[in-house]
């Protein structure tokens, strides 16, 4: 993918914060194909610009981020664009329904303009996710049993993977990047990113965010079981 295919829709109900968006995007050569300030016109224009990423804010009136984040998911695409939810704080409850719900990560709205286009280039990849250690604590926070959300349930799935995909998908969701877990379990940075693409595969997610969710949503990782990193 050329740097010039890369094209994203701004959704958030104020205005400074899209336009403030736009010209750090558009000045690191990221196209800005539409603009939003709710979640219906959010729907409305990734069904008229398939964009590769939508930077969608959680909280806006009539239509919130959330379940216009559903909906663009379940659209049937081809190639559905990623998420990542635009959130004041960074344990938002909101934010986990969004990962659950598909969404690719998320990102604090004060966000530097250098990290908002490594984010947007980063996530496009799939290849690696968000924030992974703030993203962690996030699922560790409201992933609970008592949590009707974040009950463990099992996965038709887990079963078909190896004890070395197993043993990824528990580090991917404890906040390793690539790099650490090369080094962690003594592999090559590409060897991870195949095991990586098979978990992906044989469990039908699209992503690290959703691989981190169905860790802890399984019951593979359990909550406080996390290293501290």
């Amino acid at each position: 993918m050329s740097e010039q295919s890369l094209r994203v829709v701004v959704a958030d109900d104020q205005a400074l914060v899209r336009t403030g968006f736009r010209l750090i995007l558009e000045s690191e050569g990221i196209e800005v194909v539409a603009e939003a300030e709710d979640g219906e016109q959010a729907v409305a224009a990734v069904r008229r610009c398939r964009p590769d990423v939508v930077l969608m804010d959680i909280r806006m009136p009539g239509l919130d981020g959330l379940e216009a984040a559903r909906r663009i998911l379940a659209d049937g695409a081809r190639q559905p664009p990623r998420i990542i939810m635009l959130t004041t704080f960074d344990l938002d409850h909101y934010v986990y329904a969004a990962m659950a719900a598909g969404a690719s990560g998320f990102l604090l709205k004060d966000v530097t303009p250098e990290h908002l286009a490594a984010a947007v280039r980063l996530v496009r990849t799939g290849d690696a996710l968000l924030a992974p250690a703030i993203t962690r604590r996030l699922v560790e926070r409201f992933a609970r049993p008592d949590d009707p959300a974040g009950a463990a349930t099992p996965h038709r799935e887990l079963g078909t993977l190896t004890p070395r995909e197993l043993e990824v998908m528990g580090l991917l969701a404890r906040g390793l990047s690539n790099a650490e877990l090369a080094a962690r379990l003594g592999l090559s940075e590409a060897t991870v990113k195949t095991h990586v693409a098979r978990i992906l595969g044989k469990l039908g997610l699209r992503d690290r965010a959703q691989v981190v969710v169905a860790a802890y949503e399984t019951g593979l990782v359990s909550v406080g079981s996390a290293e501290h990193r």
